[in-house]
């Protein structure tokens, strides 16, 4: 590696108008789950980590891409450990700090585990955003790590360009109960918690474009917590879960086809979205993740002649707390969708199913 000094550059953050307060989406070069690396160039990062060496104890490593490592302590526990953290997606400090929050417990929740505390990934310019704002932020998460029923017992703070918030989240589960993207089986229906759309509100935020009742609608899918994964962790016929984050659907979905080697086919007209997100589509509200996650992810799609770019740039959204995507046996899906609507999930819905074959998936559209 070069050891060749490089003299940072600061990136220009724009001016307010005279009277208006500084936006926090102006700092960011990609908000929430949008300013991922792109799966394709992530392989690329790790294809030459090895995995952890004699991990009788690891149960769940970096092996399949899942949401978090898993480690064994005895019979009866396993500690789930993650990290979750970005830039901000909304200007408002305390949204941004719940949003954050919310994100990063879901691993936790989508390994089938329960939240046990968390630790603050903090990154602030502290030079040019008020400390309150700061404070707001930080109060945001505190917020839902209270809802949660956990503490922030601790954390890290560095002085940076751009805002950064996230935890570091400790969880606990069974050990027969963890749930890992690998465990999808041919048959197994496909059911999505929450409705797409998210990037492209986001875009539409950014735009001005956003409408009041939107923005609310944004804020309340992704501060609701994916409570539902410690309940269905504990269904016999749940087989894998994961949840639906800065690769879009198809990203996440294909990531378990991979790991489960199996093949999977989604109807499009039955995937749930927010309220008007693919009006906003339509008039240009597209991040540009949708397109590096559509470039790292093709060759594993095979689209129905009925779509066209827009359809696809909806299941390529990138989600910023999204729901949990859950495979199940055909027999308990009635079940899986009771646990969701009784934690107010009301979008939860059947969108497809997994079949034998080679890992692909398929986006039919029925009608």
């Amino acid at each position: 590696m070069s050891r060749k000094k490089e003299r940072s550059v600061e990136p220009q953050v724009p001016a307010a108008p005279p009277g208006e307060p500084l936006r926090l989406t102006q700092f960011s070069h990609g908000g929430g789950c949008g300013c991922k690396i792109a799966p394709g160039v992530l392989e690329q990062i790790l294809a030459r980590t090895a995995p952890a060496v004699a991990p009788w104890q690891l149960l769940v490593g970096i092996e399949t891409s899942d949401d978090a490592a898993v480690y064994q302590l005895n019979d009866e526990q396993a500690v789930i450990a993650t990290t979750d953290f970005f830039m901000p997606i909304v200007d408002d400090p305390f949204d941004f700090g719940c949003i954050a929050a919310t994100n990063a417990l879901s691993d936790v929740y989508a390994m089938g585990g329960t939240p046990l505390l968390a630790l603050a990934v903090v990154g602030m310019p502290v030079n040019r955003l008020p400390l309150a704002t700061i404070q707001r932020i930080l109060e945001g998460g505190e917020s839902v790590c209270a809802k949660a029923g956990i503490p922030i017992a601790g954390g890290h703070t560095i002085d940076s360009v751009e805002p950064i918030y996230g935890l570091v989240a400790i969880g606990l589960v069974h050990p027969r109960h963890v749930q890992r993207n690998s465990g999808a089986r041919p048959g197994d229906k496909l059911i999505l918690g929450k409705g797409l759309g998210v990037g492209f509100f986001s875009a539409a935020l950014k735009k001005g474009l956003l409408s009041p009742a939107c923005y609310a609608a944004m804020i309340a899918s992704t501060t609701q917590l994916n409570t539902p994964g410690r309940t269905l962790a504990c269904l016999a016929g749940v087989h894998a879960m994961t949840d639906v984050t800065g690769f879009g659907l198809l990203g996440h979905l294909v990531e378990i086809c991979k790991a489960s080697a199996v093949s999977a086919v989604i109807d499009y007209t039955a995937v749930p979205t927010l309220p008007n997100a693919v009006d906003y589509a339509a008039k240009g509200c597209i991040t540009g993740a949708s397109g590096r996650n559509w470039a790292s992810y093709r060759e594993y799609v095979e689209l129905d002649r009925k779509l066209g770019d827009l359809e696809r740039d909806l299941l390529t959204d990138p989600q910023t707390s999204g729901g949990l995507l859950v495979a199940c046996a055909p027999e308990v899906v009635t079940e899986v969708l009771a646990v969701f609507l009784q934690e107010g999930f009301d979008q939860a819905t059947v969108i497809g199913e997994l079949g034998e074959g080679k890992p692909q998936v398929a986006v039919i559209r029925s009608h």
